[in-house]
């Protein structure tokens, strides 16, 4: 069987010779790729070959596709068998399995009893031209109703892949929890309001509605962010007021602030990521006022503020950390290279009007 499957994949198994591979318990090669076949990180084998591999209880949870080419005389056995194909593991798109069976195994086999009933069976007859019926389960729409609430819901379709494809493989990162890999299967955000009752209307909504009741326009909020001599008080003033900021950026967009986020949810304008503002300041020339070492500095928070944002920039803890760690101490940094802590805030200050000149 093995080297049948290796003439028709000879490209395949060209690239690596364990692309199929036969494990059975009398080959000491095979056995030891048993662990590499069930591991969803390792890409290889693709395909194993075994006679009972897959009744003794093996963890392979990414099995795609289950061969039948023998009699099976055991409802158990049988069970078993499918059973490796079942795992559903979301972070490597295993959302199904297929069975080839040779055997009509599948046709004996059925118990509604212990299986329930098929949610639904597509006859195929011998002429029927597989290709065309792909096609069409591919257009159509499944839908379940959740159990807990009644609402209809529409699944995605999964993409159909060539199953024995090593294009199939992506390396995910492990989740472990006390030791053990773990899956999400599903997931759902929720966030909640200053008293920790959880927010039923849309978020954004929710955002606009506080944003707008402590400012009654754009320039009101403007004139407020501006005058402010640290931006995160503001920030700390609305979460206080019950805006879930942390939520809120998460689910609009990542790479903005809360500047461009309240202006766009509240107001209506359009936002620039932090990149483009941080690019804009750039554009200006505005570090050739100063010297060669506070114009690195300057440009280092800058680089900070498009990654991580106002907050961290506006804080004299920044100065700790690399990059700025290789102009000296944070101390070293305030005093000679600015002239002192008051100078060094006012430069700060007057980079952050340079980044708000455009709302």
């Amino acid at each position: 069987m093995r080297q049948s499957i290796v003439n028709e994949n000879a490209d395949l198994v060209s690239q690596n010779d364990k692309y199929v591979m036969r494990i059975t318990g009398d080959n000491d090669i095979g056995k030891r790729e048993l662990d590499n076949f069930t591991n969803p990180e390792e890409p290889y084998p693709v395909v194993a070959t075994t006679s009972e591999l897959m009744t003794t209880g093996i963890d392979a949870q990414t099995v795609k596709v289950i061969v039948l080419d023998t009699n099976i005389n055991s409802m158990t056995k049988f069970k078993q068998i499918i059973g490796r194909g079942t795992r559903i593991n979301e972070a490597y798109g295993k959302h199904y399995f297929t069975i080839l069976d040779f055997r009509n195994a599948t046709d004996l086999f059925a118990d509604p009893e212990f299986d329930g009933d098929p949610i639904r069976v597509k006859p195929v007859l011998e002429g029927d031209d597989l290709t065309t019926i792909l096609d069409e389960e591919e257009n159509e729409e499944t839908s379940i109703i959740d159990e807990e609430t009644g609402d209809e819901i529409t699944i995605e379709k999964p993409e159909i892949r060539n199953p024995f494809s090593t294009a199939n493989f992506v390396p995910q990162q492990k989740v472990i929890v006390n030791g053990v890999d773990v899956s999400v299967l599903v997931s759902r955000e929720l966030s909640f309001d200053k008293d920790g009752k959880l927010i039923t209307r849309k978020l954004t909504d929710y955002t606009k509605e506080i944003v707008t009741e402590q400012f009654a326009t754009l320039n009101d909020f403007l004139n407020k962010w501006n005058e402010s001599d640290k931006k995160e008080t503001i920030i700390q003033e609305l979460e206080e007021k019950g805006v879930p900021v942390e939520d809120l950026i998460n689910s609009v967009d990542k790479k903005l602030d809360l500047f461009d986020l309240i202006c766009h949810v509240a107001f209506d304008q359009p936002p620039l990521t932090r990149n483009e503002r941080a690019n804009n300041v750039r554009k200006r020339n505005y570090f050739t006022k100063y010297g060669e070492q506070a114009r690195l500095v300057l440009e280092a928070l800058l680089d900070k503020y498009a990654d991580e944002g106002i907050e961290n920039m506006e804080s004299l803890d920044v100065l700790n950390v690399i990059p700025f760690t290789e102009f000296g101490s944070r101390v070293e940094i305030v005093r000679n290279i600015f002239g002192g802590k008051e100078k060094y805030l006012e430069a700060v200050m007057e980079l952050e009007k340079e980044l708000y000149k455009v709302a």
